[in-house]
């Protein structure tokens, strides 16, 4: 899988020789292909895959491409157990979030895009509205019941497969032969390196604590740490190599996929926001906290953070690869300012490495 590089310098708005809004790349970290999630809500996966993508070229120097809907599947099968055992007080959805995929990886290994592509014969485009519905009913259909049989896991299956095509147990890959656990091994993939981190008051810093956010299903923690510690745990990463998977909110009129922009400007309303860059706001550890309680930051949406650039009033982007497919004006990629950032991210996972000593150490 080739690498994708924007070029050096980036002049947004309009491709007009009048466009001010120029973003030069300053780190960057290799990263896979951009892919479509199409009518599905598993951008977490898409995210966190791609993540791993890197984490393999990283560490072993190898290009894959990872199959996104083998971890899904196995997380829908994982989340129906949750569903059935809390008797349906729980979240059963297409959401769920990076913690999620590590997971699945520990559960029931990877496998390449080649061997499990997560389309049924004859379907084209990811869809699993119906697919949810069908195990959804289901699932609701079982809690009526006083007593359950093992079969309902394999009635699961049955519908995963249906619409989503039979996993594998084992297959070729170069040539030698894998189980998908066999094969995150041999990838070097292991949940214990990685960790996921929060900013937010209502826990105490240094501390883990389950996030409270609809898609944490599984009730996975988050090491809480200041808003500032939480921007330098990410720049220390890129800047050493390492990428980040992010999780956010991208409920905001000023995040502009199309555009290519996440921006959070004092002055939202002016004519030339997508063309000229301003002043943004400041954003305290007090707005992240407001904003989280008010329900005006939540996790829509998660991508994939793979570099840092600098506009040309010297404003800090994050660079992201999303999962949209390649059709806006950066082929798939876009920029996120550092006010937005600081705002709107709700969480990330980084390999454990990629903290500074400095911060890991405070961890409780």
């Amino acid at each position: 899988m080739k690498q994708f590089i924007l070029p050096l310098a980036l002049i947004i708005a309009g491709h007009s020789a009048s466009a001010q809004y120029k973003i030069t790349s300053k780190h960057d970290v290799e990263c896979t292909e951009i892919k479509n999630q199409e009518r599905t809500g598993t951008c977490w996966s898409f995210a966190t895959s791609s993540f791993l993508e890197s984490e393999v070229k990283r560490t072993k120097k190898i290009d894959i491409d990872l199959s996104e809907m083998f971890s899904v599947r196995a997380t829908y099968m994982n989340k129906a157990q949750n569903y059935i055992l809390r008797q349906g007080k729980a979240n059963y959805s297409e959401g769920s979030l990076s913690h999620d995929v590590i997971n699945a990886v520990e559960r029931v290994g990877l496998v390449p895009e080649s061997v499990f592509s997560g389309k049924s014969e004859g379907v084209e485009v990811h869809n699993h509205s119906e697919m949810v519905s069908a195990t959804k009913g289901m699932l609701d259909g079982l809690q009526k019941r006083k007593t359950l049989s093992p079969r309902w896991k394999v009635a699961m299956g049955a519908i995963l497969d249906i619409y989503m095509g039979n996993a594998p147990e084992t297959f070729q890959y170069d040539g030698k032969e894998y189980s998908p656990k066999s094969f995150a091994k041999f990838l070097g993939i292991k949940g214990s390196d990685y960790i996921s981190l929060t900013s937010y008051t209502h826990h105490p810093f240094y501390r883990s604590f389950v996030l409270e956010i609809p898609d944490n299903y599984s009730n996975g923690s988050y090491q809480n740490v200041p808003m500032a510690e939480l921007e330098k745990a990410v720049d220390n990463a890129i800047k050493n190599g390492f990428s980040v998977a992010w999780d956010g909110d991208v409920s905001e009129a000023t995040f502009n996929h199309k555009e290519g922009l996440a921006i959070l400007p004092k002055d939202a309303k002016r004519e030339n926001l997508w063309s000229k860059p301003d002043v943004e706001l400041t954003v305290t550890q007090e707005l992240r906290q407001s904003t989280f309680e008010s329900k005006s930051t939540t996790d829509d949406h998660l991508m994939h953070l793979v570099g840092i650039a600098y506009d040309n009033k010297g404003t800090k982007y994050y660079k992201i690869k999303n999962s949209w497919g390649a059709s806006n004006t950066f082929e798939g990629y876009l920029y996120m300012s550092q006010a937005y950032f600081q705002l709107k991210t709700v969480g990330i996972l980084l390999h454990k490495q990629a903290i500074p000593k400095d911060i890991s150490k405070k961890f409780q």
